[in-house]
């Protein structure tokens, strides 16, 4: 995730995804639950339990139990001050409404109806509906003070270190608003202990992406912490930035002692999905929709970049096998940009047509009352962005929803659009208009845009918001001084255009940072005809289209030609896009921040002739623990790549020609693996008119390794056109061109790959330098 100055949105995200995965901790010694409010009277059916306030609208009950013999008991709370039917039904802590379970001596989390809080509640107890019969209860304390975050001081130090008040969010997590620091000292990190200063007895606290790493430099970024481990706030005294090597103080704070604070939802014993699933609905939209799987409900959260009084849609299709509306149960979410209140409404399509009293596409509780499923966890407005993320069971509660399976791919539809003046769906200006399918339960996987810079983490900080969320609802309804609230504290996120800190030009979303990598690719599908040598038949091919991109000024990339170079080497490496004149407008598609560099060029296009055998090194990565680092390189029909994160459907429509083996298991492994080499600079693409131009900004730079080598020769089968791409990433790579013979006059390249003979004494066992694989020799035809 990244932010302000293009590099936060790591940390806006940890806020806003905070409930897509929720992870026990103990303070001094001491379990901390919350506030404790009483154990619940024993009246009936065996029901025992000490409940806390976990924040203004949520409750945990330790070790409850109930024999679940009731006929239909529930969880309740009212308003009144006696147990009766007056009450509310509160859902159960897998967000069901049914009739509650048997328990034995369980940790139970739930949390009250939006617009319900501590302060307006004044008892809570288990009800049985068939008989009126209260089977046990606890009541709520007048002006009862419920935790909640606690702004404490802000950081000041020596490096330009700064912030603004840092936040305790929970027990295990601290926010850090417009943090800055010069980035200059050699072994800072963020730093707790006991007692009111900093020593080197302290304790590494991991930064925002979950790295034990000496820190970079920060721009007023929004960074979110997780203390490590089972540490609380309750056993430190201290929180800053610490020079571990040379034992320097660079600027701390105290932690005040008896804060009145939610507890982590680790230290609540909610255990955590490890990593989070993210696919891409919208490349022109920035849409997303992450999840994850708890138990027997799922956490979604969806992601654009809207207009004023715009929704966005996200759910399953009417029909199984295909994507249509009719019939569909979608959400519809969207964020008021004005009071920064976010909405989750659950949807069901009855027809293609506005909601018009009990018909049409309307909420669901325009057709049946109590029929609205969706548990808003969190909203935010982060740079333009949408962040809307929310909880429903995997069963369908009610005639008007569809359930979510965890072993099959179910067909899923998506739209945007505008509001009208209820607040509802008026139409959608944009939709899925082929068929695409989802396996929600499949083992988690991200496909969706990830700064290379910040590269994935732990999911730990993702599994704070759940919580948080309750008491920023309860104090917009209740004023009182603000203690944080994401959709304004958290200004995080990056804009779409290119980024020019580190790392290069990277467009970047809010992603799900501090707790991504996930996801698996979900592409529709067009049929379109590929013509193969050799039959004179045409094939179909299942490959999608790229989204268009408006506005095209593309720099002039020369062609490889078919005679170049002599030896028929060809250098695959990594490096920035280009700017808007770069990537997008050459393929007409928007990229994500790098692509392939091939003999120095940007994502040229290749001709090479039939019968000919080329020589691919490629150096995009070998690490495939690090995804932002690891792009193996493939030869394809696809215009899209990233083969590994395809459906099974979509791989079957997808050829591969080089790049792979196949493993015992019959799956495609890539093999066009090497060490890193990438292209890298610090201007800003958009300032330079040419390629030829912003090419000689750029270096070079090789991490340690070996390079890769791939040898292609295609036949009379091979496709007219192919393509050269990432296995592991969508659109990074570009055309090639596949010719019967080569009858072009050669026109020099702006490069001449020159290839690098190994000493005799050269064996595999001895480490590369980190150097490029070729000497680059640059010349003033495509300067321009």
């Amino acid at each position: 995730m990244v932010g302000v100055g293009g590099e936060s949105l790591s940390a806006a995200a940890a806020i806003v995804t905070a409930a897509l995965l929720c992870c026990t901790g103990r303070a001094n010694g001491a379990e901390y639950l919350g506030k404790f409010l009483g154990k619940l009277s024993e009246l009936h059916h065996g029901v025992s339990g000490e409940v806390y306030a976990v924040d203004g609208r949520t409750l945990h009950i330790k070790d409850f139990t109930y024999d679940g013999q009731g006929p239909g008991a529930y969880f309740y709370a009212s308003t009144y001050k006696t147990a009766d039917s007056k009450g509310f039904r509160l859902r159960d802590e897998n967000n069901n409404g049914d009739v509650i379970r048997r328990y034995r001596k369980e940790g139970v989390t739930l949390t009250l109806p939006e617009g319900k809080t501590l302060n307006n509640i004044k008892i809570f107890y288990v009800w049985c509906e068939d008989y009126d019969v209260n089977f046990g209860d606890v009541k709520i304390p007048r002006n009862f003070d419920f935790p909640r975050p606690q702004k404490i001081d802000s950081l000041k130090g020596v490096h330009a270190i700064s912030s603004d008040n840092v936040v305790i969010v929970d027990a295990q997590t601290l926010l850090i608003p417009n943090l800055h620091y010069d980035g200059e000292a050699p072994d800072a990190k963020f730093w707790v202990g006991r007692g009111p200063k900093p020593s080197p007895q302290g304790i590494r606290v991991p930064d925002e992406n979950g790295k034990e790493l000496p820190l970079r430099r920060y721009d007023g970024k929004t960074v979110v912490l997780t203390l490590p481990g089972d540490l609380t706030v309750f056993d430190i005294g201290h929180f800053g930035i610490w020079c571990e090597e040379f034992t320097v103080d660079f600027g701390h704070i105290q932690i005040p002692q008896g804060l009145n604070i939610p507890p982590s939802l680790k230290m609540l014993g909610v255990s955590p999905q490890s990593k989070l699933n993210c696919e891409v609905l919208n490349d022109k939209l920035a849409f997303e929709v992450r999840w994850a799987i708890a138990g027997e409900s799922i956490v979604l959260q969806l992601v654009a970049k809207l207009d004023d009084r715009e929704y966005m849609s996200f759910g399953l299709s009417g029909e199984e096998s295909k994507s249509e509306m009719i019939g569909g149960d979608v959400v519809v979410a969207w964020v008021d940009k004005n009071t920064l209140k976010g909405y989750a409404q659950d949807y069901y399509l009855e027809d293609k047509s506005q909601c018009s009293g009990p018909t049409g596409s309307c909420p669901d509780t325009r057709f049946l009352e109590n029929t609205d499923n969706i548990r808003l966890l969190n909203a935010a407005m982060v740079n333009g962005y949408s962040i809307v993320t929310y909880q429903r069971p995997l069963k369908a509660s009610d005639k008007y929803d569809l359930p979510i399976y965890n072993n099959k791919s179910q067909a899923i539809i998506w739209a945007v659009g505008p509001l009208n003046q209820r607040n509802e769906v008026s139409f959608h200006s944009h939709y899925l208009k082929t068929d695409s399918f989802i396996d929600f339960g499949r083992p988690a996987k991200w496909n969706c845009p990830t700064p290379e810079a910040d590269p994935p983490a732990s999911p730990q900080t993702i599994a704070s918001a759940k919580k948080h969320q309750a008491s920023e609802n309860s104090e917009e309804e209740y004023p009182q001084p603000p203690e944080v609230e994401p959709s304004t504290t958290t200004t995080a996120a990056p804009r779409r255009s290119s980024d020019r800190r580190r790392g290069g030009g990277r467009p970047r979303r809010p992603v799900a940072a501090a707790a991504t990598e996930i996801v698996e690719e979900v592409q529709p599908t067009r049929k379109e005809p590929t013509r193969t040598r050799g039959n004179n038949r045409v094939s179909q091919r299942g490959v999608p289209s790229p989204t268009p991109v408006e506005n095209r000024d593309a720099w002039e990339i020369p062609p490889i030609q078919c005679n170049e170079p002599d030896d028929g080497v060809f250098y695959a490496q990594m490096g920035p896009t280009g700017g808007k004149s770069g990537y997008p407008a050459i393929t007409g598609h928007v990229g994500w921040g790098i692509s392939w560099y091939i003999n120095g060029l940007l994502i040229p296009v290749i001709n090479v002739v039939r019968g000919k055998t080329y020589t691919f090194v490629t150096e995009g990565g070998d690490n495939p623990e690090i995804s932002a680092k690891y792009h193996p390189f493939y030869i394809t029909d696809d215009p899209i790549g990233g083969y590994v994160y395809k459906t099974p459907e979509e791989k079957k429509n997808v050829t591969v020609f080089a790049g792979v083996e196949q493993a015992k298991d019959g799956s495609l492994q890539p093999t066009g693996t090497g060490r890193l080499c990438h292209w890298s600079g610090d201007q800003d693409a958009d300032e330079f008119q040419s390629f030829g131009a912003y090419q000689r900004t750029l270096q070079l730079k090789c991490d340690k390794g070996e390079p890769g080598f791939i040898q292609w020769t295609p036949d009379k089968n091979t496709p007219d056109t192919v393509y050269y791409q990432c296995f592991t990433h969508r659109h990074l790579g570009w055309k090639i061109n596949v010719l019967d013979t080569c009858d072009e006059i050669a026109s020099a390249s702006e490069i001449k790959p020159v290839a690098v003979v190994p000493p005799p004494s050269f064996t595999s066992d001895i480490e590369l330098e980190a150097s490029p694989s070729v000497v680059q020799e640059k010349r003033k035809a495509l300067a321009h």
